[in-house]
């Protein structure tokens, strides 16, 4: 039988522990012939963390796994076995089948080259009080008026003289007040 994508639902948060146990496993009852790919739909996203940036793993669909395998009493009771698994989407001994321009929409998306890799997360939302820790304006606090992801810039209004003054400064430049 031809192996087919499933969608497997786990715990938010564990799903490259999940990833790890299941590959495991599947090496250790030795069905790596029932089992293509596992894939945790992810990308690298740029955050900006204490004013410096850091590479992290996005996860685009939290708590979802996909997974290629041969579907069948064995492979399913293997999978179901996992911690963290919570069981397949669709019901109970009948799991959906993942459309397969579903899955290149996600491969597409998942096997991008790093260097692609310019989205930066933004730590921050209007109306959160944020510090400057870079340029002209650096100590002075502000509140977000707007952010230009795009540009990655925002704008803040700092109070200078005791006036509010809006300023736009990249995303380097500043920080989230704790």
């Amino acid at each position: 039988m031809a192996k087919k994508w499933y969608t497997l639902r786990v715990y938010s948060g564990q799903e490259n522990k999940v990833k790890a146990h299941l590959e495991n496993a599947i090496e250790h009852k030795q069905m790596q012939d029932s089992f293509g790919r596992i894939i945790v739909p992810s990308e690298p996203v740029l955050e900006m963390k204490d004013g410096k940036k850091r590479l992290k793993n996005k996860v685009f669909f939290p708590g979802y796994i996909l997974i290629e395998m041969d579907y069948n009493t064995k492979t399913a009771h293997l999978v179901q076995e996992i911690p963290g698994v919570l069981g397949f989407v669709g019901p109970k001994n009948n799991p959906e089948v993942v459309r397969p321009e579903e899955v290149e929409a996600v491969l597409r998306k998942v096997e991008r080259p790093e260097a692609e890799v310019e989205r930066v997360e933004v730590p921050f939302q209007i109306g959160d009080l944020i510090r400057v820790v870079d340029g002209p304006f650096a100590d002075f606090t502000g509140v977000v008026e707007e952010i230009n992801e795009e540009k990655k810039k925002v704008k803040v209004s700092v109070s200078i003289f005791g006036r509010p003054t809006p300023v736009e400064l990249d995303f380097l430049q500043v920080q989230l007040e704790k």
